[in-house]
């Protein structure tokens, strides 16, 4: 096995870098397409095209079908959570940051699950990402709604049960995973897509679609999904975790910059410090096991 280097090349630090600016800007990209698109259906033909083609040039990986049942159905309510909130309950920029909750949430899971101990520095973590989501509570108003921020922590926890059954398998490869996965995602978004939103909905989803819609659509499939977890995958192959997970603490950034820009939400003192509470803890979970290694 080639030895992981803990230092990235110029062109490994672009592409973490480049992975990270196209998961923070889908937040920004699934708000435009919902103008246009019903969530859940928007949701099941996102998970459609991650199947196909890709399942026909991935071999399905050697796990389990009911790993990858599961993962496919949790990842799946995700996103269902994701873009209900974010068609009218959230703005896109909050979002990208409420959701990386799914850090703690997914070391909760694990303490259930495995008996996994929680350490210190994990519950000083968890009370600054605390500190965070009760200054974004406080100051609900346009950009959030008590709904809006219940729905996508809802996402996040499904994304932490997606990851507990994904660690599960860690020799997989995970592009594969994800893709195969995808196949399980897609009936049960279709059913609550017909019983909630109804085939007229859908039908006139479908028509109404512009070629930007369809652009946003293949931009969650094939830059999101494909291009994001194949090149995070390639990029954790070659390096260790602690060297490239750091990088995912870019997403918030590039969401709420993105939003900023391109929607013109508004980034007020307390959305920004919220940001930095929130951050400081995913920053803190992340670093403090490599710094009290490097102290000791």
């Amino acid at each position: 096995m080639t030895e992981r280097s803990s230092t990235l090349p110029a062109s490994h630090l672009l592409l973490a870098i480049a992975v990270m600016a196209v998961w923070g800007s889908n937040f920004v990209v699934i708000k435009m397409a919902l103008a246009h698109m019903p969530p859940l259906l928007f949701a099941t033909l996102r998970f459609a095209l991650a199947f196909v083609p890709a399942a026909f040039f991935l071999k399905r990986p050697a796990v389990p079908w009911t790993s990858l049942v599961g993962y496919g159905v949790l990842i799946g309510g995700q996103f269902a959570f994701l873009y209900i909130a974010m068609e009218r309950s959230i703005s896109p920029g909050l979002a990208s940051l409420v959701v990386q909750t799914q850090v703690f949430f997914t070391i909760g899971l694990a303490m259930v699950t495995t008996r996994e101990r929680v350490a210190a520095h994990q519950w000083v973590a968890l009370a600054l990402a605390a500190a965070g989501l009760a200054l974004i509570i406080a100051n609900r108003g346009g950009d959030v709604s008590p709904l809006g921020l219940g729905l996508v922590l809802a996402a996040a926890l499904s994304w932490a049960g997606g990851n507990i059954i994904g660690r599960s398998n860690p020799d997989v490869n995970m592009l594969a995973y994800v893709v195969w996965a995808s196949l399980f995602a897609v009936p049960p978004l279709l059913a609550l897509s017909l019983a909630f939103e109804g085939w007229p909905a859908i039908a006139a989803g479908v028509r109404n679609a512009g070629p930007w819609t369809w652009a946003a659509l293949l931009y969650q499939s094939f830059g999101n999904s494909l291009f994001g977890y194949g090149a995070w995958a390639w990029l954790l192959a070659r390096h260790p975790a602690a060297t490239v997970s750091p990088f995912a603490l870019l997403v918030p950034v590039f969401g709420m910059a993105t939003s900023a820009l391109v929607m013109d939400e508004p980034l007020q003192s307390w959305k920004l410090f919220a940001a930095l509470l929130v951050m400081s803890g995913l920053a803190l979970n992340l670093a403090w096991p490599r710094l009290r290694t490097a102290l000791a």
